[in-house]
């Protein structure tokens, strides 16, 4: 009967770990493991081919010392990064203001606006290649239309930064929703009162809104600046880099000393670096949220402490 009790318990209590194994192995094999992995890597001269030579802390050194298209990569990337961030947080703070109205047809407008958020960065890439395309593209047609002239977006040095931006700025969508969502969950009757008081719109959107949705606006911030530091797929498939480099980001460096140099101790390296990046722009942006910042909940707490 005793023996019969304990294998109950040992059953209750390893059933947790048993809806988890799924998630456990996933996270093992599919992220800890390769991340593991390629921190061992970025101490080893690592080629496709041959064997592996350990050489320390050499991939680090030439990093910094012994190759300059890493700084050039990483100042466009930071570039694109001080543009990308506040364009994106504005155009999706803007739609999600804009879904809020009581206008027809808002369920369209909410779906079209969603979007591209589900579609894949190669179409995304692929549709514009063709608007932006100096030829025969759509946007230049458009621009014909005013008299105006348009460049060879893709391929002028000049523009081909700023063609980047702007299709980057195409998937907003799942930021839209987030903002949307928190914008929602105000009272109207915090509005009604405030418009009682002669509060115009714009003061409303400042001094209550936005307080509001700071939570929000603090993990959009977060995944943006990941995003941007990150991005890959779009420019390489649209400008691969050029012309003349001047699209020519970290992820592109890191991409092309893995699969097209083959310096795969290089590469990783090349990551962690940027990972250390990331981690510690997450953490200031953290640690900076405590001034700007509202939570609702640590309010009520010091409202309850001073009722005492």
């Amino acid at each position: 009967m005793e023996n019969t009790k304990k294998s109950v318990r040992w059953v209750e209590a390893l059933t947790p770990y048993l809806f988890l194994s799924p998630w456990i192995l996933g996270f093992t094999i599919l992220t800890a493991g390769p991340l593991i992995f390629s921190l061992v890597m970025s101490f080893f001269n690592w080629s496709i081919t041959g064997r592996p030579e350990f050489i320390g802390l050499q991939n680090f050194i030439t990093l910094f010392t012994g190759d300059p298209q890493f700084y050039q990569s990483l100042i466009i990337t930071f570039r694109f990064a001080a543009i990308f961030v506040p364009l994106n947080l504005i155009i999706a703070l803007f739609l999600a203001m804009l879904i809020t109205q009581p206008v027809r047809g808002l369920k369209f407008f909410r779906t079209v606006f969603y979007l591209p958020a589900v579609v894949s960065s190669v179409a995304v890439a692929i549709i514009w290649g063709w608007i932006l395309n100096g030829q025969y593209g759509i946007l230049n047609y458009l621009l014909s239309l005013l008299g105006i002239t348009g460049p060879l977006w893709l391929l002028d040095q000049r523009w081909a930064f700023v063609a980047v931006i702007i299709a980057s700025a195409w998937g907003v969508g799942t930021m839209m929703l987030i903002f949307y969502t928190d914008i929602k969950t105000i009272p109207g009757d915090i509005y009604e009162a405030a418009a009682l008081d002669g509060v115009t719109p714009v003061k409303q959107f400042l001094v209550i809104t936005i307080p509001i949705i700071t939570p929000s606006i603090l993990f959009n911030l977060i995944t943006s600046i990941i995003t941007a530091l990150q991005q890959l797929t779009l420019v390489l498939l649209l400008t691969n880099g050029g012309p003349l480099r001047s699209t020519y980001f970290y992820g592109m460096f890191v991409y092309n000393n893995a699969f097209r140099h083959h310096k795969l101790g290089y590469a990783a390296a090349s990551s962690w670096f940027m990972f250390i990046i990331i981690l510690l722009l997450t953490m200031l942006v953290f640690r900076s949220s405590s001034a700007w910042v509202y939570y609702e909940s640590e309010v009520r707490n010091k409202k309850g402490r001073g009722g005492k």
